[in-house]
């Protein structure tokens, strides 16, 4: 079951490296579509379509972490998604989008993983986060992390207290609250051409063309949290790449607002 439909212009700069912004796709994405999830979204990007489910379960903490909590995501790229994908085991285009949005979580520290902690060495959250594609068009990281993003963003966990006298965890589903998300990270991707020319947000068959990717992820302060370059192309350029990436970066104000209404969260911030 879907809810909350919501669209924004967000970003999605199909233009060539260096170019004139000249066209500006819309995020589509659907707030609390997984009723059975703890937390979830649906997010549209071009036309690639993924869905982040959030569930929250209790767990002891490491040894050697005793307050703090666990993150724990996965990509799932389905065969029914894109002729490209077989089914079986996840193949290595799942598991490298994994690996990103597990180096996003932990470098840009949107979710500080003591505030997961319940009881010091006792207790804490578990937050598995599974990213499946629906329809893949290439650009899947960028769709990925905001869907992971939106999805966080619409997690309640019930209180969980400790019983001193029988040391027991008790679960209150009466009285939730919000994951405390302190950094908004967004992705954006280029298409690297004969090594010098960049595509922003490439489709697949972009991407198939290419001689290599880039992904940039920064938060909402402009701070880049992660670099991901598959691939073995020389890139250069003269020109840096920071324009389309604070392009990105400066839409992030408007999504943050929008999320707020939708989550009451005070995530505004004001544009640069």
């Amino acid at each position: 079951m879907l809810e909350g439909k919501h669209s924004m212009k967000v970003g999605c700069y199909l233009v060539p490296f260096g170019g004139k912004i000249d066209f500006i796709e819309q995020y589509f994405f659907y707030s609390g579509s997984i009723t059975t999830a703890d937390g979830s979204a649906l997010v549209k990007l071009g036309n690639t379509t993924v869905i982040c489910g959030v569930k929250a379960e209790l767990a002891a903490p490491a040894v050697d972490s005793a307050n703090k909590g666990y993150i724990v995501p996965n990509v799932e790229l389905p065969s029914l998604c894109a002729e490209r994908f077989r089914s079986g085991p996840p193949g290595e285009e799942a598991q490298a989008a994994s690996q990103f949005i597990a180096d996003v979580i932990e470098n840009s520290q949107m979710i500080v993983k003591e505030d997961l902690c319940i009881a010091n060495g006792k207790l804490a959250w578990v937050l598995y986060c599974d990213i499946i594609c629906l329809d893949y068009d290439g650009n899947l990281l960028d769709a990925s992390v905001f869907a992971l993003l939106a999805a966080l963003k619409n997690v309640q966990l019930p209180l969980v207290t400790i019983n001193e006298e029988t040391g027991l965890s008790e679960v209150n589903l009466k009285q939730k609250n919000p994951l405390i998300i302190r950094k908004h990270p967004v992705a954006t991707s280029f298409a690297i051409f004969d090594d010098t020319l960049l595509i922003v947000d490439p489709t697949a068959e972009e991407e198939d063309l290419a001689t290599g990717t880039v992904t940039i992820v920064t938060d909402e302060e402009g701070r880049l949290c992660s670099v991901h370059k598959p691939g073995t192309s020389k890139f250069t350029t003269k020109k840096p790449m920071g324009d389309d990436v604070r392009s990105r970066k400066d839409s992030v104000p408007a999504l943050l607002c929008e999320m707020q209404v939708l989550y009451g969260n005070s995530v505004c911030l004001n544009s640069h």
